[in-house]
């Protein structure tokens, strides 16, 4: 679908507006849409015919005259288009800014974000995911900007000094694998196997898979300190 001429979505916000008591004037200095209620502060509004990083910066430097600045782009009706427009609407709110979409073929407007202050809420439990990994991981294995795969975590390094102490004694039980390694969870690690790494031979003993050992030769290069200190071992 070809983007509309900006100046097309004016009317139907416009309107939108004018049913709510709102005088509105286009093309008011730099501002696009202008809307004035009573002694109320004005409405600014910057139209785009899609959402970039040009329009925040015009609604952030609105700002400056009004706390109440919204950005007004047509609405797209396609799947990935929502995803994007809830990281949009994210992102707005973020900026304090406000967001409205106009629907084409009726000048429908709804709006998704009204401007106000925005209080984020700091997640506790994701904080504590994070210090978590930050203080078990060992050393500084991965540059930061990396892809996922091969990401060395804490747990792949626990489950690497397994590997490489069973690569060494061959069949072990995990209480002696533990107390080896350092790795307070070693039975555990093993027996979730999230890598395919391990095998249970018989009751409480683990040996290393093919795939384990090709995996020491991947990570072969990677020094494995000893394990910080005993900690519940997490993914």
């Amino acid at each position: 679908m070809a983007d509309p001429p900006e100046e097309e979505l004016y009317a139907p916000v416009k309107a939108f507006l004018e049913a709510q008591g709102y005088e509105v004037k286009g093309e008011i200095g730099a501002v696009d849409v202008m809307a004035v209620r009573g002694n109320e502060p004005p409405v600014l509004i910057e139209l785009k015919n899609r959402f970039t990083l040009s329009l925040l910066h015009q609604g952030v430097a609105r700002q400056s005259v009004s706390d109440a600045v919204y950005l007004a782009v047509p609405h797209r009706p396609v799947r990935r288009a929502f995803a994007a427009m809830r990281d949009n609407c994210a992102l707005c709110r973020r900026l304090g800014l406000g967001l409205m979409i106009v629907r084409q073929r009726d000048g429908f407007i709804e709006v998704l974000v009204d401007p106000r202050p925005y209080r984020p809420r700091k997640s506790k439990v994701r904080l504590g995911r994070l210090l978590r990994e930050f203080q078990r991981r060992a050393g500084d294995p991965t540059k930061g900007g990396s892809t996922r795969a091969g990401l060395v975590t804490a747990y792949r390094q626990d489950a690497l000094r397994i590997a490489r102490y069973l690569s060494e004694h061959g069949p072990s039980k995990g209480s002696d694998v533990a107390r080896a390694t350092g790795v307070a969870k070693a039975t555990r690690v093993m027996a979730d196997d999230h890598y395919g790494w391990f095998e249970r031979v018989r009751t409480g003993i683990y040996a290393l898979t093919p795939v384990g050992v090709a995996a020491l030769t991947q990570y072969g290069g990677q020094e494995v300190p000893a394990a910080p200190i005993p900690t519940t071992a997490e993914t």
